[in-house]
């Protein structure tokens, strides 16, 4: 096999890496020798050359555990891995009708739990039902994936983005424009942000409704706490304009320093935005605010994923107030 040389360290082709994704049956072997002789996950980790929760998942996965004490050997453990590796697999919702029966009723526009939602109420509502369990990305493959479709198909209207078709996350072949300085970019923000650890690190966005109208949200990456900003019309521009809708640069600038200023100043750490036009003015904003502001890579709203929980929220709020009144439309911006 082709070894590939990056200054001192040897790194399989790509070939290799396909090859060594899953564990072997000699790994398994020597993983068997070097537990029997006491050794630790990292230390065995270490030897077989595979990360230390390679060895531990795959210890508590495969472990013969049928003469009552928990033992691992290589035979038992391939044969597992190769049973659990077989497809195709019936989904967990199609061979649980009273699980199944529970997220539809749940998922109904009655109700409109979110799939995240369902799946943490689970835990609380069935305490002591370890079959009463499901991942919210398996209750979303079996509303979109086809030959996974165990739930009703016209649920999807359902949910909080209403879409009949799952968007895919990455858009590999549609590259934005880059307008953002690379040093306010979201991989220069602090890696104290990441952890939560100190409240002050906030995540914006607007949220677009009927009439070009729109709302400046805010929610603070600890707490959750969340803001909303004011965006008034401004009926001195012509109909249609962004302006007129209070989503131009200025207004937006405006209103978000006005919002952040009422915080104390320990409470106005960063501020994290997606690349859109409304922020165009964000070096005065910073300025103005007395907080740095970061930007998202381009299509990559995961990257603020509180605000983009809390948008949705939302959105599903202002779509049952004004249900049939001029408001927010339906589906997201």
């Amino acid at each position: 096999m082709e070894v590939v040389h990056q200054g001192w360290r040897r790194v399989p082709c790509e070939s290799c890496r396909a090859v060594r994704r899953y564990l072997s049956f000699a790994e398994r072997e020597e993983i068997a020798i070097l537990y029997a002789q006491k050794l630790g996950v990292r230390e065995i980790a270490r030897r077989v050359g595979r990360a230390a929760s390679t060895i531990s998942r795959e210890l508590q996965r495969n472990a013969a555990t049928r003469s009552g004490c928990f033992d691992y050997r290589a035979s038992p453990a391939q044969w597992h891995a190769e049973r659990r590796a077989c497809r195709p697999k019936v989904s967990k919702l199609a061979a649980n009708a009273r699980l199944r029966e529970h997220v539809q009723s749940k998922l109904s526009c009655r109700q409109h739990w979110s799939p995240e939602q369902i799946a943490r109420r689970l835990e609380l509502d069935f305490p002591d039902d370890m079959s009463m369990r499901v991942s919210h990305e398996a209750i979303y493959q079996a509303l979109y994936v086809q030959g996974r479709g165990a739930l009703r198909r016209e649920l999807t209207a359902c949910l909080r983005t209403g879409r009949a078709v799952r968007k895919p996350r990455r858009r590999p072949d549609v590259r934005g424009k880059r307008t953002i300085p690379p040093e306010i970019m979201i991989s220069e923000r602090p890696a104290d942000v990441e952890d939560r650890a100190v409240p002050g690190n906030w995540e914006g966005d607007l949220l677009i409704g009927s009439a070009s109208s729109a709302i400046g949200t805010l929610v603070e990456r600890k707490t959750r706490f969340t803001m909303l900003v004011h965006l008034p019309r401004l009926p001195e521009l012509a109909h249609g304009e962004r302006g007129w809708s209070g989503r131009g640069a200025e207004t937006v600038r405006d209103a978000l320093a006005a919002t952040i200023t009422t915080l104390p100043r320990e409470l106005r750490r960063t501020l994290t935005w997606d690349q859109g036009s409304e922020m165009y003015q964000h070096a005065q904003l910073k300025i103005a605010a007395e907080i740095d502001i970061y930007f998202c890579d381009p299509h990559s709203p995961w990257q603020r994923a509180t605000n983009e929980n809390t948008n949705g929220l939302l959105r599903q709020y202002f779509r049952l107030v004004w249900a049939g009144r001029d408001g927010f439309r339906t589906e997201g911006p």
